[in-house]
């Protein structure tokens, strides 16, 4: 199946957008992860769409991601299709007090666009290491502002086919949509900003980008914040409340600068962190009786060609 899809992916796309047993650590911040089978790097929704399409026809297993920031792949690799929304995906509009951008496009550079143009609303999201794509399925945010804020529609690929979805069919919430709860992808976004002067703008992202790099572990590789916050509590204070900052599985360490990430020192696998997770939950819910959720996403198989 997975040569049958092969063949039609060649007559959508060029060669260099299909990577066949590519190693997904070289496309996660955190490094780790076996090959997918097939990465295909679209550049239009159509071809998403068709690639999807045909996947289904052929029952092959799909996988979207974005950047890989809040992913964890599996030593084993991945099974069947993965498509990555990444730079070729990427596409920025400015118009008026709306910005509009495709699901590729970081969360860095989106924000850029906005200071650039002098529209404010989006600083909180100029150091989140990942793309819009995931930053709206997840409704992102940090430092007092989220993505729901300035959100004004969606695009997602449902049914096969583009749908706009408006912020309050969204169903927005903390690190929720119907996006994520539904596994549909985000194509593009479209956000009203508000007209400011460029240069505050960028105070207030270098403001909050100073923050993150005093209190995070930004110098190793990491899948940025690892558990969701639990109801009126803080995970990184009730990791480190429980002794288990710097424990180390492998090459995987809970951050001694930040509790709440696990790093890769160099060398780490998947199975590191993934062991490192269970036992931070473990320990974490003898010592305080609360069980951590994982914020990131973990995909794959831990043994490769199954």
């Amino acid at each position: 199946m997975i040569d049958a899809l092969l063949e039609r992916l060649h007559t959508l796309a060029t060669d260099e957008q299909i990577l066949v047993n590519e190693p997904m650590a070289k496309h996660t911040t955190m490094r780790v992860g076996g090959p997918a089978d097939v990465l295909f790097l679209p550049d239009s929704i159509e071809e998403v769409a068709k690639a999807l399409a045909w996947a289904g026809e052929l029952g092959v297993p799909a996988l979207l991601m974005g950047n890989g920031s809040n992913l964890i792949v599996r030593d084993g690799g991945v099974r069947g299709l993965v498509i990555s929304l990444g730079e070729r995906f990427s596409r920025i509009r400015v118009q008026g007090e709306e910005l509009t951008a495709q699901a590729g496009a970081s969360l860095k550079r989106v924000a850029a666009a906005a200071q650039e143009a002098g529209l404010s609303g989006l600083e909180f999201a100029a150091g989140i290491p990942g793309t819009l794509g995931g930053g709206v399925a997840m409704n992102a945010g940090a430092y007092g502002g989220q993505v729901s804020d300035v959100l004004v529609d969606a695009q997602v690929l449902l049914d096969g086919e583009a749908a706009t979805l408006t912020r309050a069919e969204m169903e927005m919430g903390y690190r929720s949509t119907v996006p994520l709860k539904r596994g549909l992808p985000v194509l593009s976004a479209r956000f009203r900003l508000t007209r400011d002067d460029p240069e505050a703008i960028a105070e207030r992202a270098r403001r909050f980008n100073a923050l993150r790099r005093e209190k995070q572990p930004l110098s190793f590789p990491s899948a940025g914040s690892v558990f969701k916050r639990p109801v009126g509590q803080f995970a990184g204070a009730l990791i480190e409340a429980a002794g288990l900052k710097g424990l180390t599985v492998g090459g995987a360490q809970v951050s001694e600068k930040h509790a709440g990430f696990i790093i890769n020192l160099g060398g780490a696998t998947a199975t590191d962190v993934l062991k490192l997770i269970a036992e931070v939950q473990r320990r974490v819910q003898a010592h305080a009786g609360v069980w951590l959720e994982t914020e990131v996403r973990i995909v794959g198989t831990d043994e490769a060609g199954q």
